[in-house]
C-alpha cells in the first residue's frame, strides 16, 4: 500500500512538472520543480522498501503512537506527543507572561514581533472576518487564543528535539473544532435567543415552506456536523501529510547515505536531504497558513451565527 501510494505520488508529480512547463506562472513552476526533485529522489526508496530487508517506511503506528514514558498504567500516562503539547503551550504562556510585564513604549525585537503576532490575529483575522472592531471585541480573547494556540501546536513538527506537530494527532484538532463549534452556537443563541438562532440557521428565509422538508436536514448537516468536522480534519490531514513527508525525506537520506551507499547513493541522498531542508521551510508555511485558516473560519461562523440573514 505504501509503495502504492508513493508511486503515485512520484508519477502525478512528474506529470504536473509537464503541465507547468508550458505555463507562464513562476511559483507554479518552482512547486512543480521541487515536487519532480523529491520524486525522483524517493524513486529507489519505493524500489527498495518492496524487497526483504530494504528501506522501512514510516508507519502510522510508529510516528503517531508512541509508547508512553511516565505514570505508565495510570489515566494520566505521557507519551512523546503529549509532552510535545505541554511544552508547546509552555513556551507560549512564558512569551505571553514576558510580553505583558517587559512591555515598553518603544519596543524591541522579540516585543515588536509578538505585537506584529498579535496585530495580525487581531485585524487581519478577527476584525475582518466579523465585520468591525465594536463587533468583534467580545470575540476577540477567544480566537486570539485559538490562533496562537494552533500555531504554536503547528510548529512543532519542525523544532528539532521535538519533530512533531501537537496537532498530528486528532485530539487537539477536535478540541480547537469543538471550541470553535460551541463558540459560534452560544454567541448565536445571545445574538437571537434559542428558538431565533436555530430559526435562523435552518430555516433559510425567502425559501417556499413547502421545500424546509429538504432544506432543513442540508442545513443541519452542513451547519452543525460539516463545519466542526472539517476543521479539525482539514488541520488534522495537514499536519500529518506534513510530518510524513519530513520523515521520509530524512529517514530516506540516512538510508541512501548509508546502506546504499556509492555514487547513486551519495547523489540520491543530497537530492532527499535538499528536498527535507525546502520541506522545512514549506512545513513552517503550511503549519502558520492553517493556524490563519482555522482561526478566521471559526471567526466567519460566528459572523454569520450573530448576523441578520
Amino acid at each position: 500500500m505504501y509503495s502504492y501510494c508513493v508511486r503515485l505520488f512520484c508519477q502525478r508529480t512528474l506529470e504536473d512538472v509537464v503541465f507547468c512547463a508550458a505555463g507562464t506562472n513562476a511559483w507554479r513552476k518552482i512547486f512543480a520543480l521541487v515536487n519532480a526533485l523529491l520524486a525522483t529522489a524517493l524513486m529507489p526508496l519505493v524500489q527498495a522498501s518492496s524487497e526483504s530487508g530494504g528501506f522501512e517506511a514510516p508507519t502510522l503506528a510508529h510516528e503517531f503512537d508512541p509508547a508512553p514514558f511516565l505514570f505508565v498504567g495510570t489515566p494520566f500516562e505521557i507519551n512523546r506527543i503529549l509532552l510535545v503539547r505541554m511544552i508547546a503551550v509552555v513556551i507560549l504562556a512564558l512569551l505571553l507572561v514576558l510580553y505583558a510585564r517587559r512591555s515598553k513604549l518603544i519596543p524591541g525585537r522579540a516585543q515588536a514581533a509578538m505585537e506584529t503576532l498579535l496585530e495580525f490575529s487581531k485585524v487581519s483575522i478577527v476584525e475582518e472576518s466579523i465585520g468591525g472592531e465594536e463587533e468583534a471585541k467580545p470575540y476577540q480573547p477567544l480566537l486570539m487564543t485559538i490562533f496562537l494556540g494552533v500555531l504554536f501546536m503547528n510548529i512543532t513538527g519542525v523544532i528539532p528535539g521535538l519533530q512533531i506537530a501537537g496537532t498530528s494527532l486528532v485530539g487537539m484538532p477536535l478540541i480547537y473544532a469543538a471550541v470553535a463549534y460551541l463558540s459560534f452556537i452560544a454567541a448565536g443563541i445571545k445574538a437571537h435567543g434559542f428558538g431565533g438562532f436555530f430559526k435562523e440557521q435552518l430555516m433559510p428565509s425567502g425559501v417556499p415552506k413547502a421545500l424546509y422538508i429538504l432544506i432543513v436536514p442540508l442545513e443541519f448537516l452542513s451547519t452543525f456536523i460539516l463545519r466542526p468536522a472539517t476543521l479539525a480534519i482539514r488541520l488534522l490531514a495537514n499536519m500529518v501529510a506534513g510530518h510524513f513527508i519530513l520523515v521520509l525525506c530524512f529517514v530516506g537520506t540516512h538510508y541512501l547515505y548509508f546502506t546504499l551507499s556509492g555514487l547513486p547513493g551519495g547523489i540520491l541522498g543530497s537530492l532527499t536531504l535538499l528536498a527535507g531542508v525546502a520541506f522545512v521551510g514549506f512545513e513552517i508555511f503550511i503549519g502558520a497558513l492553517q493556524a490563519y485558516i482555522f482561526t478566521m473560519l471559526a471567526a466567519v461562523y460566528i459572523s454569520l451565527s450573530v448576523s441578520e440573514h
